[in-house]
């Protein structure tokens, strides 16, 4: 292999600097839609509990009965008019990708009030896609930096015991 100048080794390392940027957003992209899109499915259905958070409690009777009076399905928590289900966007900035809601009404059911247990939609779909969501930033990464060829984009973890 030819020697390379100290501005051809600098441009050499600059280039690689960049797929490395560019890999991290893309990555990013990915991850984010698979939490995002699990955010948004999980309301109207209960859930399990994921890691920390507790599993979704039964809603209130009342609140049963005003959901049914306002021609809403009985039990299908967090999810009326999907508003709140449509306010879960995602976006990506640098090397931070952030999936979350501007909707009050997300707060609130996301950690609870005196009057309403919590019911983690965004902390628990990040926990329930974590797995996918590592995979596919790894995959992605490596793939992006040394070829889809090598391995699917995965490189090969040699067990050293």
């Amino acid at each position: 292999m030819p020697s390379l100048t100290p501005i051809e080794f600098a441009g050499l390392l600059a280039g690689i600097v960049a797929e490395v940027e560019n890999a991290v957003h893309e990555g990013l992209e990915k991850a984010t839609k698979i939490v995002q899109r699990e955010a948004k499915a999980e309301l109207g259905r209960y859930q399990d509990a994921a890691g920390p958070f507790p599993a979704w409690a039964e809603l209130a009777d009342s609140t049963k009965d005003d959901r049914v009076r306002h021609g809403y399905p009985e039990n299908e928590p967090g999810l009326r008019s999907g508003g709140m289900r449509d306010s879960i966007e995602r976006n990506v900035q640098g090397r931070t990708g952030r999936v979350g809601s501007n909707d009050d009404k997300m707060v609130y059911f996301e950690l609870g009030t005196t009057k309403q247990p919590p019911r983690s939609v965004l902390a628990g779909a990040l926990i329930r896609k974590e797995d996918e969501v590592a995979k596919v930033i790894g995959h992605h990464f490596v793939g992006h930096l040394f070829g889809e060829q090598v391995v699917g984009g995965a490189l090969p973890v040699i067990n050293d015991e």
